[in-house]
């Protein structure tokens, strides 16, 4: 097994005052030319944005999308058709294919803080679409849930790439046994609060860990967790 800890301290971090955005890859104006990225997971951004302020229409193509929503609430107007608003536990994905053009913002009272994803596709230039679900903390409680994979199905987001994306939740003591096939795969997994150990690392609170060479994980939870969980390809 290998692996490599990413501190909070070593990423980049743009201050728009509005906006607040923690890179762990390299990103607008952060480049880390040794962090550019973990397989085909190339962007990986801690955002915190103001209440009445946000992303104004912008444009996306052959990218994979994914915001997972801690707190707050933000809407998505795009040129699918889509005009509605989610929340803390909601999780949404564009495929952006051969475009798509949205736009983004805090429409609620208090700061909004997202995950936001971007993940190489399998195919270019499909037809570009749009997805949510909503993953309640109180259904997720000592589970590892898958919320994003490349298969269809009505209780996760699909994408165009052979990833799954799982959030944990978890008490102390409680058992978790990851596996995974390691032919081309590794694993990216960020803390988002609480403690745990895994991999022979202890994580502390957004702290990322890539772990490859494996092909099963044991974690050890000494308080209440929670995480996500990023299986992807590491090459083409």
């Amino acid at each position: 097994m290998k692996c490599e800890l990413y501190k909070p301290a070593a990423r980049g971090l743009k201050d728009q005052g509005w906006l607040k955005s923690n890179f762990v890859f390299s990103f607008s104006s952060h480049y880390d030319p040794v962090r550019s990225g973990f397989g085909l997971l190339r962007v990986f951004n801690d955002d915190l944005v103001q209440p009445e302020n946000g992303f104004g229409l912008h444009a996306h193509a052959n990218m994979e999308i994914i915001s997972v929503m801690l707190s707050g609430s933000m809407n998505h107007i795009d040129y699918l058709g889509y005009k509605e608003v989610v929340h803390k536990d909601w999780v949404q994905i564009m495929s952006a294919g051969t475009g798509l053009r949205h736009e983004e913002y805090n429409v609620g009272q208090e700061d909004v803080n997202f995950l936001q994803l971007w993940i190489e596709p399998k195919l270019q230039n499909i037809t570009p679409r749009y997805q949510r679900r909503f993953f309640p903390e109180e259904k997720r409680l000592n589970k590892l849930v898958t919320i994003v994979s490349n298969e269809e199905g009505q209780s996760h987001c699909w994408i165009n790439q052979n990833a799954r994306l799982s959030l944990g939740y978890f008490e102390p003591g409680q058992p978790l046994t990851y596996s995974f096939n390691p032919l081309n795969k590794a694993v990216f997994i960020f803390n988002i609060s609480g403690t745990f150990g895994v991999a022979d690392q202890t994580l502390k609170p957004r702290d990322g860990l890539c772990i490859w060479d494996t092909d099963q994980l044991q974690f050890d939870f000494s308080t209440e967790s929670k995480f996500l969980l990023i299986e992807v390809p590491v090459n083409h």
